[in-house]
């Protein structure tokens, strides 16, 4: 019985090597970039997530007591500060739900209402252009009220259909339940813009 001799394998040539070599390092170079994009990616999302928890929160506008100012079906932005002043829209927790109302007083400052409707802060009339009509509303509290360290005295801007801080319910809202003042509107496109 004849043997088959093994025939030597062909050798690479040089070139063959040289273009071998050179698709290995690219394949390398390649393979660095796309672990260098995937991790530039996980962080710019974990940082977008991280902003947006703590420091931004997209809101959509539900009811009427923030009228004409804020109109239902609305999505706005609000960011979160340290502190906030009189006339800042914020949101905020109450009974499991985000509401929006704005800041009339803060801690120290006295707050009366007229049987008209005309907000008194430290016994001056407050200058409120964005009201469509004043009115009492419902009130249970007692006033004058001063408004305690921590919190903000709020009302609604449809001030006969608002619940808010005339509501013994809500009264003065602390600042740890603030999720942060309204700045820009989203939607609708027609009235994109910042809220001030």
């Amino acid at each position: 019985m004849a043997t088959e001799k093994k025939q030597p394998s062909a050798r690479p040539s040089v070139e063959q090597l040289d273009r071998e070599l050179e698709r290995r390092q690219h394949a390398g170079i390649f393979a660095h970039a796309l672990r260098g994009v995937v991790c530039l990616l996980i962080v710019v999302a974990a940082a977008a997530l991280l902003c947006s928890t703590l420091l931004l929160t997209v809101l959509r506008v539900q009811g009427s007591s923030m009228e004409p100012t804020l109109r239902a079906g609305e999505t706005l932005l609000a960011v979160k500060k340290t502190s906030y002043r009189a006339g800042d829209i914020i949101a905020f927790y109450y009974d499991n739900k985000i509401l929006l109302k704005r800041v009339v007083a803060t801690a120290g400052e006295t707050v009366n209402l007229q049987s008209d409707g005309t907000v008194l802060v430290n016994g001056s009339a407050l200058d409120e252009p964005y009201l469509a009509d004043k009115s009492l509303g419902q009130c249970d509290v007692t006033l004058p009220l001063q408004v305690p360290d921590g919190r903000v005295f709020v009302l609604g801007d449809n001030r006969a259909v608002s619940v808010d801080s005339r509501s013994a319910a809500i009264g003065c809202v602390a600042q740890k339940s603030i999720l942060g003042a309204v700045v820009f509107r989203l939607w609708p496109s027609d009235r994109m813009g910042t809220i001030g």
